[in-house]
């Protein structure tokens, strides 16, 4: 051979060892890619022990930057446990400008946001319960809502992918009640499906009930035929077919900036509250001290819904609050300074490109390398147990709940996935104790395909290995 063409060639593997592509994938890996036509350059794959004690079982394009989707959760949520701690909460203050006689705050009532992701229709009702508890029945004045915790551009809750009242478009907020969301219930009562909504918003109807129609249960969306198209009169022109029996439809609001306002004037008034004045945002005047301060579930126990369910605004909020707490406002530009500093203080090499925290994004990139880095810093650290108990387990619960490893419990693994995009990335569990760390990622038009390979890669990785 000629020494030029015995250069190249020479040249070529080491790319392909630096790239991860010279090894053979497992038979029934290789063979699952095959049957469902996904091409192999479409796929980057690593298994590779979770201590990192023997070089990597399976290597393949493992250098590549691809896009992560939600797989970007595990840096923003192991990133947020060593940083801010598993039993960090947020607080969410209430303040009052007036003195309280015979019932009556005689001024504004005032709630200080501070990007608590858990500040839902529950824990909302608990927060102004507790007011009532301390004998505010009426406030005279208004009750004012303080956003500016957080400094954020406009958003538009549909640019993503066009869909706005998807609840995964959530956008975040530092006063983010409920994720913006409401859930409309459909119970088949008395020759109707009587309609219910939560929680009640202030000034938004909807029909009491809805006809019952003939028929297989089906696309019963369609069959209502709603329409959205004025966030405060929600109407149904169709039915619902009475083969389903109840039906529940989740959805995001679509005034996204009123509904804070409209949530709580409406669990006020539930409460037996009663308020002279209006709703409106502001700010907390600095010479108040707090009523009250109520507290949401620790870190860790936040982290386990936004992984387990992978819930994208919740992701989003603990993103911002890293610069929150380090930089006193949290922005998306803030945060990535904070996460990337975080990465190269940890590994001591370039950090991945992040977004907004939760993969619900075009521009994030990490290499499985990268991600394994970090799954196996994870093992290694005494948050393990808090960041494993958040992953979804193969076959069992959450976002894995689906897989068809032959042996369901056998993997703990965040999935992924948006348009063109799946993965999983976690661990498994493997005879004697042994703990692998894997990832599979596809970024490729039929990115779902991959799921029949990672079922074959779960089932080869947990074999006893010669």
């Amino acid at each position: 051979m000629p020494a030029t063409l015995r250069l190249v060639v020479l040249l070529l593997f080491g790319l392909m060892g630096r790239l991860g592509t010279a090894q053979a994938l497992p038979p029934e890996v290789e063979a699952a890619l095959a049957r469902e036509k996904l091409p192999r350059d479409a796929v980057t794959l690593l298994v590779v022990d979770a201590q990192g004690k023997s070089p990597p079982r399976l290597a393949h394009r493992t250098q590549v930057p691809v896009s992560p989707a939600s797989l970007a959760k595990l840096a923003t949520t192991f990133a947020g446990l060593e940083l801010l701690g598993p039993a960090y909460t947020w607080a969410t203050p209430v303040y009052a400008d007036g003195p309280v006689r015979d019932g009556v705050l005689e001024g504004n009532l005032y709630l200080k946001g501070q990007g608590d992701p858990k500040l839902v229709q529950e824990r909302l009702w608990l927060l102004l319960g507790r007011l009532r508890g301390l004998g505010i029945r009426h406030v005279a004045g208004d009750i004012v809502l303080d956003r500016s915790a957080f400094d954020l551009p406009p958003q538009d809750p549909g640019a993503f992918d066009g869909e706005p009242l998807r609840p995964y478009n959530a956008t975040p907020d530092a006063l983010l009640v409920n994720y913006r969301s409401l859930v409309f219930s459909f119970t088949p009562l008395g020759g109707q499906a009587q309609v219910h909504a939560e929680p009640a918003l202030a000034g938004v109807q909807w029909p009491a009930s809805v006809p019952l129609l003939p028929g297989e249960c089906g696309d019963w969306r369609a069959a209502l035929k709603a329409d959205f198209s004025d966030p405060l009169r929600v109407r149904f022109e169709g039915g619902l077919p009475l083969a389903c029996g109840e039906r529940s439809w989740p959805l995001a609001y679509g005034d996204p900036p009123g509904y804070a306002a409209r949530a709580v004037a409406g669990l006020w008034q539930s409460l037996g509250g009663s308020l002279q004045g209006q709703v409106r945002e502001g700010r907390v005047p600095p010479e108040l001290q707090p009523l009250l301060v109520h507290a949401s579930p620790p870190l860790a126990e936040v982290v386990r819904d936004i992984n387990k369910f992978s819930n994208n605004v919740m992701a989003q909020q603990l993103f911002l609050t890293l610069s929150l707490q380090q930089r006193g406002t949290g922005t998306f530009a803030g945060s990535r300074t904070v996460l990337q500093q975080w990465w190269r203080e940890r590994f001591g090499d370039e950090p991945p490109w992040f977004d907004n925290g939760s993969g619900l994004s075009r521009d994030e990139r990490i290499t499985a390398r990268q991600l394994g880095q970090l799954l196996q810093r994870a093992w290694a650290s005494p948050l393990m147990p808090e960041l494993l108990a958040s992953l979804p387990i193969a076959g069992v619960d959450g976002t894995a709940r689906r897989s068809q490893a032959r042996t369901p419990g056998l993997a703990h693994l965040k999935t992924g996935s948006l348009r063109d995009v799946w993965g999983v990335a976690g661990y498994v569990h493997a005879p004697g104790g042994r703990r692998y760390v894997l990832v599979a990622i596809a970024n490729h038009p039929q990115a779902s395909a991959l799921r029949p390979a990672v079922d074959a890669l779960i089932d080869w990785t947990a074999r006893e290995q010669p």
